[in-house]
C-alpha cells in the first residue's frame, strides 16, 4: 500500500511538542518584556534625581511644595520628566529641602506585578521586595 500524508498519531506528537514549546517561551517572553518595561522607570528616577540635584545646586536645597508640586516645579525647570512614563507614574514619597525620595509605580495592568522601584538623594536604589541595590536579587540590578 501507498499511504501519503500524515498519520493522527504524528499529528498529536507534533502538537504536544509545539504545546511544550509555548508552554515554555511564553513565561520567559512575558518576563523579558515586563523587566524591559522597567527600564523606563529606571530611566526615569534616574532623570528625576538628576533635576533634585540641579535644583539644590542653584537654590541651595532640593525642591518642595510650595506655590506647585515639587514634580511640576522640576518638570518647568529642571527638565524633569512628566509623572507618567510609559508603564509608570513617578512621585516624591519624601520631599524635604534636605531630602527627597521618588517612587515609579507601576500605572498598567501589564506591570502591576513588577512593584515600584525608587531612588533617594543619596542614590541609594530599593524595590518593592525590600531589596537595594547592588544586591543581584534588586529589580534594579536586572
Amino acid at each position: 500500500m501507498n499511504h501519503k500524508g500524515l498519520s493522527l498519531l504524528e499529528i498529536l506528537v507534533v502538537i504536544l511538542i509545539v504545546g511544550i514549546l509555548a508552554g515554555i517561551a511564553v513565561p520567559v517572553y512575558t518576563n523579558y518584556m515586563v523587566r524591559a518595561r522597567r527600564a523606563d522607570a529606571k530611566t526615569v528616577l534616574e532623570q528625576v534625581r538628576a533635576a533634585q540635584e540641579m535644583w539644590r545646586a542653584e537654590r541651595g536645597s532640593y525642591a518642595t511644595d510650595g506655590g506647585a508640586s515639587a514634580e511640576v516645579r522640576l518638570q518647568n525647570t529642571m527638565g524633569a520628566p512628566v509623572t507618567t512614563v510609559g508603564d509608570y507614574t513617578w512621585a516624591f514619597t519624601v520631599k524635604t529641602a534636605t531630602a527627597f525620595t521618588a517612587r515609579a509605580t507601576p500605572s498598567t495592568a501589564r506591570q502591576a506585578s513588577d512593584g515600584w522601584l525608587s531612588i533617594d538623594n543619596n542614590g541609594v536604589k530599593t524595590d518593592s521586595n525590600g531589596y537595594t541595590y547592588p544586591d543581584p536579587r534588586c529589580k534594579w540590578s536586572k
